[in-house]
């Protein structure tokens, strides 16, 4: 089996984890009972998470730890707390394993993006058809749940999403030990032991600070999105709950075809037009949900936008992180964006929108199209921000430019 192909596996696996629970995760506190606060507060262990990311997780990956051996452990880790927090149906017994889980699984992320970077040939080239198996896998994973839930879906036919995650997460601990060995980077490392302050100060560098402003307007308006995404569409769209997983799943199909392309769209259009593009599918999206909510075909269909939202976007940041800084530093690099997109991005998001939620309502009944016009607001300006103060040294990817 070749190397991309082990690592496409790799990325299907680690995304279905991800994807058993995640559209899902606020419908079932709601169905626990959890008050508006509490369900925050799970948010913001994603949060919390990639803060330990930072600190110390990463910190193996980048020098001290093989990486697909913290992969293994991770996840095996990453399994149990999420049979936990399927059987906790009190508050502060599923915070637990739920924050548990986060401090295992979140740091993986960019893990296994380093694992990827380091063993292909050709990054720039041949990074978006390898992370396509994330979008695999939280497809694949989607679709047990039309016989797993009910079209109103009761705690414990409910709990599924965690144990499926469990199973997929217990499957790739011990996959991960057949991944390519990838030791610590130990040559050339920096004076600074802690990677992460070397990643930190090219903050400093404009465009660089330019785009982890913008990355953070963005991951805000995307984790939003799997807040009210699932229901909106039992809602106020009227889709079935064990079919509401599947159709939010068809964005995951539209990436497929951003990922294959994505090469060469870096090439053709460069850094700052492709991840424009990314951060309109958002506002596009938004906008449609606000004015055409009472159109079921229409909605479904603007799903596919998620594909441009993600591919050209954060694919794209993940790429140009790793052109930009230093081999020494990438991993913790990569984990200092993952903090905006799957920490601070995703804690602003838990507390702002359910918020804006609870303040667009009147007598259980929500104003969606107030109510999605803000975060549509919010891509708008991070693609004046973008357009008008990003401005990287190069137009795109030179790596492939023969291409």
């Amino acid at each position: 089996m070749g190397v991309r192909t082990r690592l496409f596996i790799m990325m299907v696996l680690q995304l279905a984890v991800w994807g058993a629970w995640a559209p899902k995760l606020f419908p079932y506190m709601g169905l626990l009972g959890f008050q508006p606060w509490q369900q925050s507060l799970v948010g913001s262990s994603w949060g919390i998470a990639a803060v330990v990311g930072i600190f110390f997780s990463n910190q193996f990956a980048d020098r001290n730890f093989a990486a697909e051996k913290f992969l293994a452990v991770s996840h095996l880790l990453g399994g149990v707390a999420l049979v936990g927090a399927a059987f906790a149906t009190s508050f502060w017994p599923f915070f637990a394993a739920y924050l548990v889980y986060s401090l295992v699984y979140v740091p993986t992320l960019s893990v296994t993006n380093s694992i990827a970077f380091a063993n292909l040939k050709d990054p720039a080239r041949d990074f978006g058809a390898v992370r396509m198996g994330g979008t695999v896998g939280w497809i694949l994973v989607s679709w047990p749940f039309i016989f797993l839930l009910g079209g109103e879906a009761s705690v414990e036919h409910m709990r599924w999403i965690f144990l499926v995650g469990a199973i997929v997460s217990f499957a790739l601990a011990g996959y991960s030990l057949t991944l390519p060995h990838t030791p610590p980077k130990t040559e050339g490392a920096a004076v600074d032991k802690l990677a992460w302050r070397e990643a930190v100060k090219f903050l400093g560098v404009p465009f660089i600070g330019v785009l982890f402003a913008v990355t953070f307007i963005d991951s805000v308006v995307h984790n939003g999105y799997f807040v009210m995404a699932d229901a909106f569409l039992t809602n106020r769209v009227g889709i079935a709950g064990n079919l509401s997983m599947v159709v939010l799943s068809l964005g995951q199909i539209a990436e497929i075809v951003t990922m294959l392309v994505l090469g060469p769209v870096l090439i053709r259009l460069g850094w700052k037009v492709t991840m424009m593009i990314g951060i309109l599918g958002h506002a596009a999206r938004f906008a449609t949900f606000a004015f055409f909510a009472d159109s079921v075909p229409t909605i479904i269909a603007v799903q596919l936008l998620h594909g441009v939202c993600y591919a050209f976007f954060f694919a794209t940041v993940y790429i140009f992180v790793d052109a930009v800084f230093p081999k020494d530093v990438r991993s913790s690099a990569q984990g200092l964006f993952n903090l905006l997109i799957l920490g601070i991005g995703n804690v602003a998001a838990s507390f702002l929108f359910p918020t804006l939620i609870a303040g667009n309502s009147a007598g259980g009944v929500v104003d969606y199209q107030s109510l999605f016009m803000i975060p549509t607001a919010m891509a708008l300006a991070a693609v004046v921000l973008l357009a008008v103060f990003f401005k990287p040294p190069e137009r795109g990817p030179t790596a492939v430019a023969a291409l």
